[in-house]
């Protein structure tokens, strides 16, 4: 049984830092890519940073710069470090497993339950 547990999300002034975790469980081998959602009250699920099997990461214009997304394949943990965090990052943040790199929420099979982020002004 696949398994993606996030963590790590709360409350932050803008321009605050947040440093999410999912773990994963039920997946071997790390041969896949996974990806960083969010989703904010009234608006659509977007991607905001994916990471394929190579190492290889992309990113949504709207968080190049500030977000990096990592992963421990011995630790079969996925993160987001999260800095400059503005009031529009708010949101539930969602990671998200076996997709692509364009990060396109459809693509995905494996989806964790989510944590919120939110930035206040």
């Amino acid at each position: 049984q696949v398994q993606l547990v996030e963590s790590g999300g709360d409350s932050v002034q803008a321009g605050g830092s947040l440093r999410l975790s999912c773990a994963v469980s039920g997946l071997s081998d790390g041969a896949y890519c996974m990806a960083w959602f969010r989703q904010a009250p009234g608006k659509e699920r977007e991607g905001v940073a994916a990471i394929d099997s190579d190492g290889s990461t992309s990113y949504a214009d709207s968080v190049k710069g500030r977000f990096t997304i990592s992963r421990d394949s011995a630790e079969n943990t996925l993160y987001l470090r999260m800095n400059s965090l503005k009031p529009e990052d708010t949101g539930m943040y969602y990671c998200a497993a076996e997709g692509t790199p364009k990060m396109v929420a459809a693509d995905f099979g494996y989806w964790g339950q989510g944590t919120q982020v939110t930035v206040s002004s």
